[in-house]
């Protein structure tokens, strides 16, 4: 069976458990997650009883043959109507939390012997949890991502601007086999680095700098997220102790990250330690969340969260402090939970380096 099989497998499974009869999947990220096809036009029918049907138009019919060769293809321009007339009597669910008012209707109309029902974030729920190949692929995303960003802290820095190094970095992830940027590259330098999602200037990084990337590569659909932050040349005692702070934080949180913990406690952990240090007020941004086929996926990491952590989740642990005026310190890694010690794909060291 393949992987795609498999995950459609156990989607019919949990749909069984809610007694429906199948599943409208129109989610272009699901679509893909279930069948492979990764055209921009796109819906699959799973039911519970027979084959899935991959909808597409003419213009990826081919493409679809080949990414997606297990599932009935059927080619038509109103994917929606297409689906709804391959809905029988019973209870279906749809994801209403993206379909658009006006599909929803045009499918009732299409389907009007079929009870829609809202499916809620069913798929993605699947999605927290990576099979091999998911892994396989976060694993060379991360790789590419730290050798690209050793490769760039080498040198030279210091007299170059913000967006040249930027530019530089996400050249060398492409070099080193990613097949996009996982997300625009942040990258700032001096009271830049405060700005949690800073946009790269033309600003020159000087001597002193506080310098903060937040970067990934993305390989085969799945994205890497890492962040480091390097002080050009000797760090003042406020940059030591900031980073100090970090570190402890972020070491604490990732040590959070194991199966059946639960979610909560790695927010308490990470930020238990910046509260004792004097800083939690400087933390200002989220502390980690879900990633693979999108760059923030389920679950997202907080105090409110009620679950726990499954093994072969993937999730960022992302603490930081940011003090406006003068710099901010961000450290990130990709973590999989696993039945033991959390994995961390980004092994870029997280030692403060001072660079010359």
């Amino acid at each position: 069976m393949s992987a795609h099989a498999d995950r459609r497998a156990r989607l019919v499974a949990l749909l069984v458990e809610r007694e429906l009869s199948g599943m409208l999947v129109t989610t272009l990220v699901n679509v893909r997650y279930l069948s492979g096809f990764t055209g921009s036009n796109g819906a699959l029918l799973v039911p519970v009883e027979g084959d899935a049907v991959l909808l597409t138009d003419s213009r990826y019919q081919h493409q679809a043959v080949v990414e997606a060769p297990d599932v009935e293809l059927v080619v038509t321009r109103d994917l929606v109507v297409g689906a709804g007339g391959r809905m029988d009597a019973g209870a279906w669910a749809a994801e209403t939390h993206t379909l658009s008012v006006d599909d929803h209707g045009q499918l009732a109309e299409a389907a009007p012997s079929a009870r829609l029902v809202a499916a809620g974030r069913l798929v993605e729920s699947l999605r927290e949890v990576k099979d091999e190949p998911e892994i396989d692929a976060l694993r060379r995303a991360c790789a590419i991502s730290t050798v690209a960003l050793e490769g760039l802290l080498a040198g030279p820095l210091l007299g170059r601007t913000e967006r040249e190094l930027a530019r530089d970095l996400e050249s060398r992830m492409f070099d080193l086999g990613a097949e996009a940027i996982a997300f625009d590259t942040i990258l700032a330098a001096g009271d830049s680095s405060a700005v949690p999602h800073h946009h790269p200037t033309d600003r020159v990084v000087a001597r002193g700098d506080l310098l903060k990337v937040d970067f990934g590569a993305r390989v085969d659909g799945y994205h890497a997220d890492c962040t480091r932050t390097v002080v050009m040349g000797p760090a003042d005692a406020w940059q030591r102790e900031v980073y100090a702070a970090v570190q402890a934080s972020q070491a604490a949180g990732v040590d959070a990250l194991r199966d059946g913990v639960a979610v909560a406690a790695s927010d308490e952990a990470a930020r238990g330690v910046l509260d004792a240090a004097g800083w939690l007020d400087r933390f200002t941004t989220g502390l980690g969340h879900g990633v693979g086929l999108e760059i923030h996926e389920d679950p997202f990491i907080g105090g409110r969260h009620t679950g726990r952590l499954t093994s072969r989740t993937v999730l960022t642990m992302e603490p930081g402090i940011y003090v406006p005026g003068r710099g901010g310190v961000r450290i990130e890694d990709t973590v999989l939970v696993t039945p033991g010690a959390p994995e961390v794909l980004t092994t870029m060291t997280k030692d403060l380096l001072e660079i010359a």
